[in-house]
């Protein structure tokens, strides 16, 4: 009701009614269904819609007579019903519309001059993605991996950051709970390991030993925000030597909280925030973007070539600063840390090729243009230690 009472408003001149619809084909009859489509449509024009573009999502592209058959019965022109054919890339769409002549109907209809468009950047990226010649492999690590979307954010920065090495990026999604029996068989031959943000205990030991892994093979190892702390776990334990160490989240008597809940900090607007375990969850994280001092000669300040960077965070458990001297002592290094020098926001291993383990969110910051910088040369780091591992196994 509202968008019928906006064209109202703003006139057919100034606004378009795009319509996304199905357009199923029936193996058993070998034909694809029209009727959902005009059904759809139908519907929209008792309540005073008229779509003004169709797009038909399918499996193939549209034959000549079936957009005329649309077009007729829905009350479109032929022209203007667009093929969404099923990709195997989302990168392929604006390709694909391209070849539809989507972009000169929309331009047409609202009767706006522009330029024919430069899609060679679009293809480039295409051809990337798809060119099995140059590959690395990637373990995912984590809780929800039966539902690879929830980590949807994360898989378009890894292949960011494949596009900006001219490899395609291979994903293995690993269920951490596995890794709490079966390291070796689970990760084998793998080029690099990414262990994302989550919450609860659940599957917390197969991802500490996913960092064992990590470390102790030299594979290129990216914590983030969870990642990052599991991280520091396991190298409070392992290096430092202190058992038992944990994060409050997991176990409130662990004698060694080396990441635990911050109860006063200072935000973004200078304003100082509180909180403790039975605030409310969301209303008490550190959430948005922080400023970060990343240190010179870090894995982390080569990628970003920068002093002072912002990046998004969303948790409420910390690095416990008290545990700083002694894990340095052990070769980890603060590689970023908030101008106030109170939360640490990067940690790095010092005789490691990349392991990098960050308390915010690069993957929000991705884009296929411009691939986050430690998603770059995590990918490059991987890359790296795949070409590696290859020569020795020739010779």
């Amino acid at each position: 009701e509202a968008i019928r009472q906006l064209r109202n408003d703003l006139g057919k001149e100034n606004s378009l009614f795009v319509h996304l619809t199905l357009v199923p084909f029936i193996k058993t009859a070998g034909e694809m269904k029209t009727k959902p489509t005009q059904h759809s449509v139908k519907e929209l024009r008792e309540i005073g819609i008229q779509p003004d573009i169709l797009l038909c999502r399918t499996e193939e592209y549209l034959p000549p007579a079936l957009k005329e058959k649309i077009a007729l019965f829905c009350n479109v022109d032929k022209g203007a019903v667009i093929t969404a054919k099923d990709v195997e890339s989302i990168y392929e769409c604006p390709l694909m519309f391209n070849r539809e002549g989507l972009d000169d109907i929309i331009t047409d209809k609202l009767n706006i001059w522009a330029k024919k468009p430069d899609l060679s950047e679009w293809q480039n990226i295409v051809d990337i993605t798809k060119d099995t010649r140059r590959q690395v492999e990637i373990a995912v690590v984590g809780k929800y991996v039966k539902l690879t979307d929830s980590y949807k954010s994360l898989n378009e920065a890894l292949t960011h950051g494949g596009i900006a090495n001219h490899c395609q990026v291979k994903l293995r999604y690993v269920d951490s709970e596995d890794l709490e029996k079966d390291v070796l068989r689970l990760l084998a031959d793998i080029d690099g390991i990414l262990v994302p943000g989550g919450f609860g205990t659940r599957g917390t030991e197969g991802k500490i030993n996913a960092v064992t892994y990590a470390r102790e093979k030299g594979v290129p190892y990216f914590g983030i925000c969870l990642g990052m702390q599991v991280a520091v776990i396991e190298m409070t334990r392992n290096l430092c030597g202190l058992k038992g160490a944990n994060s409050t989240e997991f176990d409130e008597g662990t004698k060694h909280p080396v990441i635990y809940l911050m109860e006063e900090w200072v935000d973004r607007d200078d304003r100082t925030q509180k909180r403790d375990r039975a605030s409310d969850k969301g209303g008490t994280m550190r959430l948005g973007a922080y400023p970060c001092t990343v240190k010179a000669g870090t894995n982390t300040h080569k990628a970003y070539g920068e002093d002072l960077v912002y990046e998004r965070h969303r948790h409420r458990y910390e690095f416990n600063l008290r545990y700083r001297k002694e894990l340095e002592e052990q070769g980890v290094e603060i590689a970023g840390i908030s101008p106030d020098e109170r939360l640490v926001e990067v940690v790095e291993v010092k005789d490691h090729p990349w392991f990098v383990g960050c308390q915010f969110h690069p993957e929000f910051k991705s884009k296929p243009f411009s691939p986050h910088p430690l998603f770059r040369d995590f990918i490059k780091a991987s890359l790296k230690h795949r070409q590696d591992r290859t020569k020795c196994k020739k010779k």
